[in-house]
This record gives structure tokens, C-alpha cells and sequence, in this order.
């Protein structure tokens, strides 16, 4: 099985290759201290912005993870489950955390490869620049969003940014993640008020039986919880969540 590192991880390591050079103790000792800020002679950016590019990538990346994954639509979804099986807390939302990011992993694992097959591998090779592999693994993360991402969310925000009809190749980034967590949120709303409604009805038919029992001060909460927990149970919930938050992706 082809192992690759995660794309979180070489999207901040992937400047940081071509800033340390080997140099001799000789020439470190006799050769000034300097930064260049230009771009070397093969095109790539000089050290210090390299150095730059790092610590900003790196200062960056749980937004990235966050917002730029599918981590968004899963954590919302899952917490939508927790809550409406009223469980009081269980699972605990470090669970439902790491459950969420592992299936980020998942799911982004086919988007991850291309990332290291087109962009890390040939920047460790020497064959293309830092530049020209950013910009791939950027293509590669912004063709993701956008096929997640409404074509209503698109137009709202290039008409905030002032943009005429741009083509898909063309829209930046400041339009695309924006808009693909508007559409991610409002998908993970939706998907939240379906797994509410069978727990409702659940509840009302409790509470319209308690009520025609004459047991109006009984809390219908305390009888629904263990009904609810059975349904969820018996219907094998989790793994129809999952399924059906890893099938509403357009790989």
C-alpha cells in the first residue's frame, strides 16, 4: 500500500526543503551572514520568502484543515447526531473531533495523492520550482471545493469581490474557499434537520402519551432518552451517518 504523508503536513514542509543547504564549516565561517529576498537563478523564490511562506503556512494550517476539507460538513453533522439523541454529552466532543478528522483523512485522501504525486514529489526531485508546486496542490484543493460548492454561493461572492463572469480555471481563492464554506455549511444544516426529525417524532409521541396518561409533571425527556437510544441503535445510526456523509461528496 502506497504510504504518503498527510497533505497538511507537506503543504508546510514542502518551502522548507529548499531552504537548508549543505555548506561547508569553512565557508560558513568565512562567508557573510545574508538574506536574499530575490528569486534564484531557476525561477524559485529566494530564502528568506520561502522562510516566509513556512511560518505563514504553518501559522495557517488548522484553518486550512478547518475550512479548506470536508472537516466543516462532518464535525456539524456528527455534533447534529450528539445532540439530537440527547445523550448529554456522549460521545464527548473530543470524539466526535477525532472521529471528524480521520474522516477528513478519508475522504481527502484521494485529493492528498495528487497533491504528492504531482506537486511534492517532483519539487523533492528538483524538477519544478516551490512556486510551480503551490500552485498545483492549490488546483488540486480548489478543484475539491469547487465541486462542492454551489454555483449560487460562486456567484454571490464574485458579486461581493466585483467580478464579472469568470471562467472556473480562473475564479482565485478569495471567491473559492468563502464560498465553498457557505455551501458546506448550509449542506451540513440540512443533513442536521433530517437527523432531527425522527427524534422528534419520537418525542411527541411520548409527550401525547404522557399527557393522555395524566402524567403531565413527568419530564417526557427522561422516557424518550432510552426510545431514542433504541432507534439509534436499532437502525445501526452511526453507520448510515458516515455512509451518507462520505456519499454527499463529489469526488
Amino acid at each position: 500500500m502506497k504510504r504518503f504523508p498527510t497533505a497538511l503536513i507537506w503543504l508546510t514542509i514542502l518551502l522548507f526543503i529548499g531552504v537548508v543547504f549543505p555548506v561547508s564549516v569553512e565557508a560558513q565561517q568565512s562567508a557573510p551572514v545574508t538574506m536574499d529576498v530575490s528569486f534564484n537563478n531557476d525561477g524559485d523564490f529566494g530564502v528568506a520568502i520561502q522562510l516566509l511562506i513556512f511560518m505563514t503556512l504553518l501559522t495557517l494550517a488548522p484553518s486550512i484543515v478547518m475550512l479548506m476539507t470536508s472537516f466543516t460538513r462532518i464535525v456539524i453533522v456528527l455534533g447534529f447526531v450528539s445532540k439530537a439523541v440527547g445523550t448529554q454529552g456522549v460521545p464527548s466532543s473530543q470524539i466526535i473531533v477525532g472521529l471528524s478528522l480521520f474522516l477528513t483523512f478519508f475522504i481527502m485522501g484521494p485529493t492528498w495523492n495528487k497533491v504528492y504525486d504531482e506537486a511534492v514529489t517532483p519539487y523533492m526531485e528538483e524538477t519544478i520550482t516551490s512556486k510551480e508546486a503551490l500552485d498545483i496542490a492549490g488546483n488540486h484543493m480548489r478543484d475539491f471545493m469547487l465541486r462542492q460548492t454551489r454555483s449560487e454561493d460562486l456567484e454571490f461572492f464574485l458579486g461581493l469581490a466585483g467580478e464579472g463572469p469568470t471562467s472556473v480555471s480562473d475564479l482565485p481563492m478569495r471567491v473559492v474557499v468563502p464560498s465553498f464554506v457557505i455551501s458546506e455549511l448550509r449542506t451540513a444544516f440540512q443533513m442536521g434537520f433530517l437527523i432531527y426529525v425522527p427524534f422528534l417524532v419520537v418525542d411527541f409521541l411520548i409527550a401525547s402519551t404522557l399527557m393522555s396518561m395524566g402524567m403531565m409533571m413527568m419530564p417526557p425527556v427522561i422516557i424518550s432518552a432510552p426510545f431514542k437510544i433504541l432507534l439509534f441503535v436499532l437502525v445501526d445510526g452511526w453507520t448510515l451517518v458516515i455512509q451518507s456523509l462520505i456519499q454527499s461528496f463529489n469526488y
